[in-house]
């Protein structure tokens, strides 16, 4: 009885929180969003897809004839299961930090910001010149012109104490 009890809980209260992110968004106040502000919603519930990924839950969540909105029936169930999945959990501070270690061969404990665009948008998932400049204008140190990455990691990293 306990469990069940604690299940349902826990149900409702990961569904409280995405109807509140969803509310956000719902300038209408018609239950539904537009499709651009889906990535959003998701990443402010914790959740950190990749762009491939989000396109997919996008693609799932639209109408058999996309209108450019999702509606709040269609996108609670889906981000009800992604959340008590604990999908697309955001990366570890350790392990962000042993990446940019790797990427700092002479362990100066920086990195040059034309170091970093280069490896960003060259390679992997690679940053739009937009989303890198972004990025950037958070990371440099304005005083040394690096980016420290130790104190860079502590800011970007998600505390998720939920």
């Amino acid at each position: 009885m306990a469990d069940k009890y604690n299940a349902e809980t826990i149900i409702t209260e990961t569904q409280k929180r995405i109807s509140n992110a969803f509310d956000v968004f719902d300038h209408e106040s018609n239950k539904t969003v537009d499709v651009r502000e889906i990535g959003t919603i998701i990443r402010s519930l914790g959740c950190f897809p990749s762009e491939a990924d989000l396109h997919e839950i996008i693609a799932e969540l639209e109408e058999e004839e996309p209108t450019g909105f999702v509606r709040y029936e269609k996108f609670l169930p889906t981000m009800t299961k992604i959340l008590l999945e604990r999908k697309f959990r955001p990366i570890t501070e350790d392990l962000l930090l042993q990446a940019f270690e790797v990427l700092d061969q002479q362990k100066k404990g920086h990195l040059e910001p034309e170091e970093l665009s280069k490896y960003l948008t060259q390679e992997g998932e690679p940053f739009t010149q937009e989303e890198m400049d972004e990025m950037l204008s958070a990371a440099v140190d304005p005083d040394k012109n690096v980016i420290l990455y130790k104190d860079f990691v502590s800011m970007m990293t998600f505390d998720d104490t939920r």
